[in-house]
């Protein structure tokens, strides 16, 4: 059931630093008001699913109007941390966001810039062999059990059904969430969608994937497996490496210098 937690102090403008290079803005209260309830979501005061607690409770607690409180609400509602269903009396619920919040606005990012199915593999390859060393060195048994099963029974169905760049793309991106590095995970997210699309393009217009290409894929991540279980995590980062240079060279031969907005479309 979802809580009302209670409120934290009100962060003091008299505690942000000064600027030896000149004045700066003062914060309006809405900001800050905006920035205690972020700070308590940060922290974990609010947790996902909590409610704020009723309007007449946090105008007194910080001494602003309604306006003002709306005004706090809003941006936070803006930054995807609440959720506002409009005439309902339970007022606003945290929605603590995942990668997605960033996925779209990075996906718009790298169509202005121009960026390539190159540019994005390039930086996927350097993503995942650290990924996989740093679950090698620290990962757990249900880890590893997790991922087995996901390599026994639901990237198959995606060779199955048609969805191959589907089911390998959510095996990474689990195997990069188990390797326990936030930022990695973050970003991992982010190129998603994109990375997605971009295999599933290159299966559909350069390389579709034939049945010895699906057995020596499966062989490859079987063998990473054991490589990571081992706890081998130079071996497995160096498997992980030469597996992606490969996959990529073969997949993508050709279609390199096609751009992200061509396949985002």
């Amino acid at each position: 059931m979802a809580q009302t937690p209670p409120l934290s102090p009100m962060i003091d403008p008299r505690t942000v630093p000064s600027s030896a290079s000149g004045p700066i803005r003062s914060p309006k209260t809405a900001e800050l008001v905006a920035g205690t309830l972020r700070r308590m979501v940060v922290d974990g005061q609010l947790k996902e699913g909590d409610f704020l607690p009723n309007e007449a409770e946090l105008m007194a607690h910080f001494g602003v109007s309604r306006p003002t409180l709306r005004e706090a609400v809003r941006v936070l509602e803006s930054e995807r941390l609440v959720e506002v269903r409009r005439g309902s009396r339970t007022g606003a619920r945290v929605r603590v966001p995942g990668p997605e919040i960033v996925a779209r606005p990075a996906g718009l990012l790298l169509e202005l810039s121009g960026a390539t199915i190159a540019d994005v593999m390039t930086a996927w390859s350097a993503i995942a062999p650290i990924a996989v060393r740093l679950l090698a060195e620290s990962g757990s048994k249900e880890a590893f059990d997790e991922l087995d099963t996901m390599l026994a029974e639901y990237v198959p169905s995606g060779y199955e059904s048609g969805r191959m760049a589907e089911t390998t793309a959510d095996f990474y991106r689990r195997m990069v969430e188990l390797s326990g590095n936030a930022t990695l995970t973050i970003i991992t997210g982010m190129l998603q969608e994109i990375t997605v699309r971009h295999t599933a393009f290159a299966m559909r217009e350069n390389r579709p994937m034939s049945k010895e290409d699906y057995d020596i894929v499966m062989r490859s991540h079987k063998r990473l497996m054991t490589l990571i279980r081992s706890g081998n995590g130079a071996a497995a980062e160096a498997h992980w490496r030469k597996h992606l240079d490969i996959a990529n060279s073969l997949l993508f031969a050709g279609v390199e210098d096609v751009k992200v907005r061509d396949v985002m479309r």
